[in-house]
């Protein structure tokens, strides 16, 4: 039997699962607080100006305390503040880009396990920086780790579980994200000091790499290799702990494959001609994703009220997008490509009306309403991308190609700042640049191959079967689909 038949026998979400996922999911509320950490602790408070032997001090009116008034990073100093938010997405960026095909090298385990603990490490370096320098260099670091371990922890997640679940556990991981930002505001309207707001919420992360030391190496990643043997024994390990096999399940030999096949690299994503062509889709659409969510982040954001309530809010937004996802993508007449391509559409659609909507409209119908639905959209869209994707690259490369979007991904969330100084332009010109990169990524979204109902692959030779070569949907699959589905329900 292949892999995905044997988590048909032992259990595709058994109790030893629903643990295992339940540490790696619950991981993400500690990224969640590194990815907003300067959100709060880099704010600029109501300030007076001082001076103390010679040197230009702020102190704060609130007895808030932040960076800024640390460091005075104030007038010509400023500009630190943005630079140490930027110095983390930067990171993020290195991290998808050496973290993904590296896991795909050496294993899930060892990468997911190295991340964090430096991640844990670099960030109460953040906590205890003597100078913003160093400061700065700790928040780049932490991105790196943050952002590798990011795609490795996701693809864990749904590697320990059978094919019909990854839908569930991709979801659970990027909502456990946005209650990490709300919880965050939270953990920061009772903890004011910037120093112990960093290491508090630093510390979480050392309960949860303690807990995912006891986690085991993939079995999807260990079989795409030829550890066959490897690859049994985690599987008759989850067997016996969900109680549903007494007796090692017996694994084909995984086909050899071509010299090499076994040290697949990221260039096979430019290199291989199905993956050529998917890999520049789901390029664009994350890049239109984070450039959409970002941005309309920003624009909905600039609201007066507490700094607090606004990260959580901020947090809060996404989660109805959640279960939309989960209902849509396991459905065969809408699936993930259908989903992805309706939600960005839908956001796509928010953002133009939003040129359309007097000022004075209303309080239910006005611009910040239709933004905040727009966001709404764009984060179903996100979240079923990242599932999407994952169904779409085979194991032996999925950690590659995860990582090759995130990186589109981080360019997107890199310019969305930008786009709202397009008002110089035309007060409708950051709106218009939101809804057309929405529909395009939409449209194109189309292009790719449906994955609800149909087998994951394995190795870079399953994408040469038919149904899962196939680039370009036919107008004879869509007309088919509902066939698919119930074949398999």
């Amino acid at each position: 039997m292949d892999v995905e038949e044997a988590f048909k026998v032992i259990g595709e979400f058994g109790p030893y699962q629903k643990r295992a996922v339940s540490v790696l999911v619950l991981t993400q509320l500690y990224m969640a607080c590194q990815s907003m950490l300067i959100v709060l602790i880099g704010v600029t408070p109501e300030q007076e100006s001082e001076e103390q032997a010679g040197v230009h001090r702020v102190a704060s009116k609130d007895n808030s305390e932040s960076i800024v008034a640390e460091w005075s990073l104030i007038e010509q100093q400023a500009y630190k503040v943005s630079l140490a938010g930027s110095l983390f997405f930067v990171g993020l960026l290195v991290g998808n880009v050496v973290f993904g095909p590296l896991a795909d090298r050496i294993g899930r385990r060892p990468v997911y396990l190295t991340g964090l603990f430096f991640e844990v490490l670099f960030g109460y370096l953040s906590a205890a920086a003597p100078s913003y320098e160093v400061f700065a260099v700790s928040r780049l670091l932490v991105g790196v780790m943050n952002g590798g371990i990011g795609v490795v922890c996701f693809v864990l997640a749904q590697e320990y579980v059978g094919r019909s679940y990854w839908a569930i556990t991709g979801t659970l991981t990027s909502m456990m994200f946005a209650v990490g930002i709300a919880l965050f505001g939270l953990l920061g309207f009772f903890i004011r000091p910037w120093r112990s707001l960093a290491a508090a919420a630093n510390s979480s992360g050392v309960l949860f790499f303690l807990l995912s030391v006891t986690l085991p190496e993939s079995p999807r990643w260990l079989y795409s290799q030829g550890c066959t043997e490897a690859a049994e024994e985690v599987l008759y390990l989850i067997g016996r702990s969900n109680g549903s096999s007494s007796k090692k399940v017996v694994l084909q030999a995984a086909k050899a494959g071509p010299p090499g096949s076994r040290g697949v690299g990221v260039m096979q994503l430019v290199t291989h001609p199905v993956l050529r062509v998917r890999t520049m889709v789901l390029m664009y659409v994350w890049y239109a994703c984070s450039l959409v969510y970002y941005g309309l982040t920003l624009g909905a954001g600039a609201t007066s009220g507490s700094r607090f309530v606004n990260v959580a809010m901020y947090g809060l937004v996404e989660l109805p997008a959640y279960p939309l996802c989960m209902y849509f993508i396991n459905k065969h007449w809408a699936g993930r490509r259908r989903s992805m391509a309706g939600f960005l559409g839908m956001a796509g659609t928010a953002c133009l009306f939003t040129m359309l909507v007097p000022e004075n409209a209303g309080p239910w119908l006005n611009m910040t309403s239709l933004a905040l639905l727009g966001k709404l959209m764009v984060s179903a869209a996100f979240n079923i991308a990242y599932v999407y994707t994952s169904e779409l690259y085979p194991t032996v490369i999925r950690n590659a190609g995860l990582g090759v979007c995130s990186m589109s991904c981080r360019v997107g969330g890199i310019l969305a700042p930008f786009v709202p100084s397009m008002r110089a332009l035309a007060a409708s010109m950051p709106f218009t640049v939101f809804c057309l990169s929405g529909l395009s990524a939409g449209c194109l979204g189309l292009l790719l191959p449906e994955t609800l109902h149909r087998p994951a692959g394995e190795t870079l030779e399953d994408l040469s079967r038919p149904q899962r070569s196939r680039v370009l949907e036919s107008k004879a699959l869509l007309y088919e689909d509902g066939k698919h589905g119930s074949s398999h329900k």
